[in-house]
C-alpha cells in the first residue's frame, strides 16, 4: 500500500465524549465504518495502529463483495425547462459574422457517459414543424434507448380520506 493509501478512509474523530479513529469504506452504496477508541486501545498510537490494520483487512472483505450494476437515474421533468420536453431546448445565435441563427437543440443519453444531440433549424422548418421534429426525435431516441414505453403516461391514483 502507498504511504498516502495507508491512511485513506481513516480519521481522527475528538469530541467532548469520543476519542478515536474511525475507519470507512463504500461499496454498493453501504458504509462500513468501526471505531478504535484510544482509551479502549491503549492510547492514540495503539489506536491508530489497529485502525491501520483493520482497514487492510476491510478491504479485502470489501473487495470480495461482488459490485450491484448501478440503476441509471432517468430525469422525466425539470422545473427549468421551458418548452415543456425535457431536452429539447430553443437556442438563438449570433454567428460570427453577425447573422443571427435560431433553431432547437435536442439532446439525449443512449448510454451512460455519452451524449448526442442534434437539432433542427427554425428558419429551415418555421417554429412549430422545427419544435414539432425535435420532439419527435427526442422521442425517438429516448425510446430506442430505454424501451418502447419510455413515454407512456404514469397513472397516480388519488388518496381517498379516511372517513373518521
Amino acid at each position: 500500500m502507498k504511504p498516502k493509501q495507508a491512511t485513506k478512509g481513516i480519521s481522527r474523530v475528538d469530541t467532548d465524549s469520543t476519542h478515536g479513529w474511525l475507519v470507512r469504506s463504500y461499496k454498493n452504496g453501504k458504509t462500513y465504518s468501526k471505531l478504535f477508541s484510544d482509551a479502549k486501545h491503549g492510547g492514540q498510537g495503539a489506536a491508530f495502529e489497529l485502525a491501520k490494520a483493520y482497514k487492510v483487512t476491510l478491504e479485502e472483505e470489501i473487495t470480495a463483495i461482488p459490485a450491484k450494476k448501478r440503476r441509471r437515474r432517468i430525469v422525466h421533468s425539470d422545473a427549468r425547462n421551458t418548452t415543456g420536453e425535457l431536452g429539447v431546448t430553443r437556442v438563438s445565435r449570433t454567428t460570427a459574422s453577425g447573422a443571427q441563427i435560431e433553431f432547437y437543440a435536442v439532446s439525449w443519453r443512449p448510454e451512460p457517459g455519452v451524449q448526442k444531440r442534434t437539432s433542427f433549424s427554425i428558419r429551415k422548418y418555421g417554429e412549430v414543424r422545427a419544435f414539432r421534429m425535435a420532439v419527435a426525435h427526442r422521442r425517438k431516441m429516448m425510446r430506442a434507448s430505454h424501451g418502447k414505453n419510455f413515454y407512456r403516461k404514469r397513472r397516480y391514483r388519488k388518496r381517498q380520506a379516511k372517513a373518521d
